[in-house]
């Protein structure tokens, strides 16, 4: 967040930082090793943070924001609260996700449907970590399908009763696809993934 818009609001110092952490033997070294990786942009910043540039970058977005009268840190904390809600969501529903996507990859006769139901199963699933969506709306559902168990949406799992067009799944979809956007992805990237 703050080196995406340090780029841009704050060139000249983005810029000193850049170079000081190309001048940085170990930072240089982490960086490079890491590229192409999972951790590639974590250790991009790692070495940022840990750079003499650090402090000017931030004092320099700070002057901006205040010349605009911008809440940075507000914002950042936003930011952050919404990535850690996502992020707790896919680590709660990953297990099942694997579940789901392993059966349908072991189907031959896997259908349209058959896809669509296991991606409504996982945002129910994503929707149990998710404090924004209230818990009425899951219970509804619960109710609407008549789930047994609100932790194992598969025990005694009736198709016919998963429709998205009934109007109480409306809640959960568009609770999960806010979530996903407040964490900074979408929800097509998290079953992807």
């Amino acid at each position: 967040f703050f080196l995406g818009m340090a780029s841009q609001l704050c060139p000249q110092e983005y810029g000193s930082l850049r170079v000081s952490m190309i001048t940085d033997p170990t930072a240089f070294t982490s960086i490079v090793k890491s590229l192409n990786t999972p951790k590639g942009l974590e250790t991009m910043v790692t070495a940022a943070r840990a750079s003499d540039g650090w402090e000017n970058v931030l004092g320099a977005l700070h002057a901006v924001a205040t010349e605009v009268n911008s809440d940075l840190d507000g914002i950042w904390m936003t930011l952050e609260k919404g990535r850690l809600e996502w992020l707790g969501a896919l680590n709660s529903a990953h297990p099942l996700k694997v579940i789901l996507k392993d059966a349908l990859k072991n189907d031959e006769r896997t259908t349209e449907r058959d896809l669509m139901e296991a991606k409504m199963i996982y945002i129910y699933t994503l929707s149990l970590s998710l404090p924004a969506i209230d818990e009425t709306h899951k219970a509804c559902w619960r109710k609407i399908v008549k789930m047994e168990d609100k932790l194992n949406p598969l025990k005694n799992y009736d198709g016919d009763l998963w429709d998205s067009r009934k109007e109480q799944w409306k809640h959960l979809d568009l609770g999960v696809q806010e979530a996903a956007e407040r964490g900074g992805s979408s929800f097509n990237d998290a079953w992807e993934a």
